[in-house]
């Protein structure tokens, strides 16, 4: 973390590696999910729609040279970027053989300007083969395997119908980053069940086995999920907006500082949002989250071993 930084954000970190600003493309790429297909479940996890957290751009017969072409267009404009990484985000994008993974990540970085990529997947869904090929592509590019893990709990895992374990992760950050791969993981502070303190110890545990990065979200409510419906019964209530600043101002005191964070909240689509209704706002809440940090001076790493 350089001067004052409170936490290690990554505009900072890709910054420090291109020396000018790198912005992600959102790719779909058409896969699906074997949380949803029937291999492991058809329902999916509680909280995740049909839409499964993509931009419906395959839906819509978009190959993923006009995604790339498209957000590279966007990014120039909005942010005069020059640089771009490939994110693979809805799904689970190394469901599929290698050559059709191949396929889709030549395709992506075959662009002027591609610096690397991201890869949204599940845990149990790397083996040592796909993984190796995502690895013969960082002596070129900078690569990340993101990972949603959500909870360190596996009481929690297995109440919002994840379909794998905690100790799925732990193999396979172990596998990813034996390969030189950077691995980002995917947390939801707020799930069922969990108070403040299981949320901490998921920080802590992932501290421990060694992630790179990390992505830290909002549990909010979608239309059309089992989370609306416990949601709409009663069964499930949102965390309140200075409840989720604290937690996650919790979660920053317990990261190691060399872990990269990517993300401290959400971005919910508009016309499904169902609750809470300060998720859209996050602008706010990231200012609400910058500002506790200093009321409460802390900085990232301080209670890495609490």
């Amino acid at each position: 973390m350089a001067g004052k930084s409170r936490y290690n954000d990554y505009n900072s970190y890709l910054r420090s590696l291109f020396n000018e600003r790198v912005q992600k493309i959102v790719i779909d790429s058409g896969l699906t999910c074997p949380n949803r297909d029937g291999s492991i479940s058809s329902g999916g996890c509680i909280y995740c729609n049909s839409r499964g957290s993509g931009t419906g751009a395959f839906s819509r017969e978009e190959s993923i040279q006009q995604q790339v072409e498209a957000g590279k267009k966007a990014m120039k404009i909005r942010y005069k970027a020059r640089k771009f990484l490939a994110y693979f985000q809805s799904y689970t994008n190394t469901y599929t053989s290698c050559e059709h993974l191949k396929s889709m990540f030549d395709k992506a970085l075959s662009s002027e300007g591609m610096a690397g990529m991201a890869v949204g997947t599940r845990p149990d869904c790397v083996d040592e083969e796909k993984l190796d090929l995502i690895a013969s592509y960082t002596a070129d590019y900078l690569v990340w395997v993101e990972y949603g893990a959500q909870s360190v709990h596996d009481r929690t895992l297995a109440l919002i119908n994840r379909g794998h374990t905690f100790g799925s992760l732990e193999r396979a950050v172990e596998m990813t980053r034996s390969r030189g791969i950077n691995v980002c993981v995917h947390v939801i502070l707020g799930l069922p069940g969990e108070d403040r303190g299981m949320m901490r110890e998921t920080a802590l545990e992932l501290g421990r086995i060694g992630i790179d990065g990390i992505k830290i979200h909002l549990l909010y409510v979608v239309k059309g999920t089992r989370l609306e419906t416990m949601w709409r019964n009663g069964a499930y209530t949102c965390m309140e907006q200075n409840e989720y600043v604290e937690a996650v101002c919790d979660f920053i005191e317990r990261l190691p500082e060399n872990v990269v964070i990517q993300r401290l909240t959400g971005d919910p689509h508009p016309q499904e949002l169902v609750a809470p209704w300060w998720a859209e706002r996050k602008s706010e809440t990231l200012g609400m989250i910058r500002r506790r940090l200093e009321e409460r001076d802390i900085r990232q790493g301080d209670k890495r071993h609490a």
